[in-house]
């Protein structure tokens, strides 16, 4: 059995922009894009599911065509609370210098920490392998790097530097081994995008 985890694509929003929650739209790139993932993943008998933003449930919806997608709010990206939207230069370092610190632990402002993140979307996934059926997820950056944390002891902290998820990868986890094991098939996108402040 097989999982693939699947980014969105490139989100329309300005670079130096704070977003996670917020539901944002494509770009016009996207079935230029849609079309490279579809290709990664095999025609095959697939359950689909999502995260509700519409980043995700337009390519969820393209990818599976007439196939329903079952959809979970436990995919979603972290919540960053009163940074939504927010340039992320322009938020006082009294309140982030804190988070950037220790984003494991430090909830952002009436949002979320990273470990809130590690176990809600840990415990879908969990569900989601129990079905033992062939199932594409798609979902965000953060979501999949907990994911591909949770299946490989990796310490949170550490998890950026060392899944390198670009906007529209394709992410293969193969259940049949135990532990699982991982391969990152496609990454769209190579340039690195910068989710803090740009002193840091």
């Amino acid at each position: 059995m097989e999982i693939y985890l699947v980014r969105h694509t490139t989100p329309l929003i300005e670079k130096g922009i704070c977003y996670g929650q917020t539901d944002l739209d494509v770009t016009a790139s996207f079935i230029q894009e849609a079309v490279f993932i579809k290709k990664q993943i095999p025609v095959a008998a697939y359950t689909f599911y999502s995260s509700p933003l519409q980043r995700c449930s337009k390519l969820a919806n393209y990818l599976a065509g007439n196939t329903p997608v079952t959809y979970h709010d436990d995919l979603k990206e972290l919540n960053c609370g009163q940074w939504e939207l927010q340039p992320w230069d322009d938020i006082p370092r009294q309140e982030i210098d804190p988070w950037m610190n220790d984003f494991v632990n430090v909830p952002t402002p009436d949002g979320e920490s990273y470990t809130t993140l590690f176990e809600r979307t840990t415990q879908c996934f969990t569900k989601i392998a129990a079905q033992k059926l062939p199932a594409v997820i798609v979902t965000h950056g953060g979501v999949i790097r907990s994911i591909l944390s949770f299946i490989t002891n990796t310490q949170l902290a550490d998890s950026f530097k060392v899944f390198k998820l670009h906007y529209g990868c394709v992410v293969k986890i193969h259940t049949a081994t135990t532990p699982y094991t991982h391969h990152i098939i496609a990454n769209i996108a190579s340039a690195t995008e910068t989710h803090k402040p740009s002193y840091f």
